[in-house]
């Protein structure tokens, strides 16, 4: 039996009859398996791979390579979900002809349904070329990782009049460049509420706020795997670090006091055949 993926017009139309969208990080095979069989509409290939995955500070020193590897895995791992890769820093800031270039590659090598970039009116261009090409477009604006630098650190995003502006206006402007949804990161509620109510394409958000069109959170975060510092947006649903650190625990312990293996995980010969292979 075929099980076909999320499409970018069932999104839409979740929007429409307002029902939440759930979106999750995945970087490997597994992790997409979980995320998918657990029934998320939509999986996020996340340049946030370098932090959790990596062991970068930021996600500065993501490649395209890197983006490509992990998300073949997690098309690999998944079913149903919509998957979308985050296309790494300075593979679409250049020009819309690179842009156009590296998302093409992406799609072609990985089998991913939808690419995500960074910012507003500065890459309606590369928004606008991609999309002519029939890849579809996810936006990302308000704390955006790749710029970090630029905006001061990890803060909130839109809280000055201007900022706000400015936030509104490149979302609208994603939307008309063909973007079929966007991301707001770590903005005041209020701002997040004006955003989605504004667009006709869904709004998914991640500190901003629960009046977005539907969530997103990195899975190490969520599963409790990560041991940085955890954002105040996120909520922990497990503690999966502390249980795959007290099975490895268990598994250290049993080696050395011989109990692993037991006679059920091994294998055996005949006494004749072991004599046969032990004459010269």
């Amino acid at each position: 039996m075929t099980v076909n993926r999320f499409t970018t017009l069932e999104l839409k139309e979740m929007k429409q009859r307002k029902e939440k969208i759930t979106m999750i990080t995945a970087y490997d095979y597994p992790t997409a398996q979980i995320a998918d069989e657990a029934g998320v509409e939509t999986i996020l290939v996340g340049d946030s791979l370098g932090n959790v995955v990596l062991g970068y500070d930021n996600t500065l020193a993501v490649t395209l390579n890197d983006m490509i590897h992990h998300g073949k895995a997690v098309v690999r791992g998944s079913k149903r979900a919509f998957v979308i890769i985050d296309m790494p820093f300075l593979t679409y800031q250049i020009n819309s002809e690179d842009a156009l270039r590296n998302a093409g590659r992406i799609i072609q090598e990985t089998g991913a349904q939808g690419l995500k970039l960074e910012g507003g009116v500065e890459i309606a261009e590369a928004v606008k070329g991609i999309t002519s090409a029939g890849i579809p477009v996810v936006g990302h604006l308000g704390l955006t990782p790749q710029s970090v630098g630029q905006l001061g650190g990890y803060k909130v995003q839109g809280k000055d009049p201007q900022v706000a502006r400015k936030m509104i206006k490149d979302a609208l402007t994603l939307e008309d460049a063909g973007a079929f949804m966007v991301v707001l990161e770590c903005i005041p509620w209020q701002l997040g509420k004006v955003i989605t109510e504004k667009l006709s394409i869904p709004v998914i958000g991640i500190g901003a706020g629960a009046y977005c069109d539907g969530q997103v959170l990195v899975f190490h975060d969520v599963m409790g795997i990560y041991a940085g510092k955890r954002p105040k947006f996120v909520k922990q649903y497990a503690a999966a670090r502390d249980e795959m650190k007290k099975g490895v625990e268990a598994y250290i312990s049993e080696v050395r006091q011989g109990t692993y293996p037991e006679e059920k995980h091994t294998f055996t010969m005949s006494e004749e055949i072991l004599e046969i292979a032990l004459k010269e």
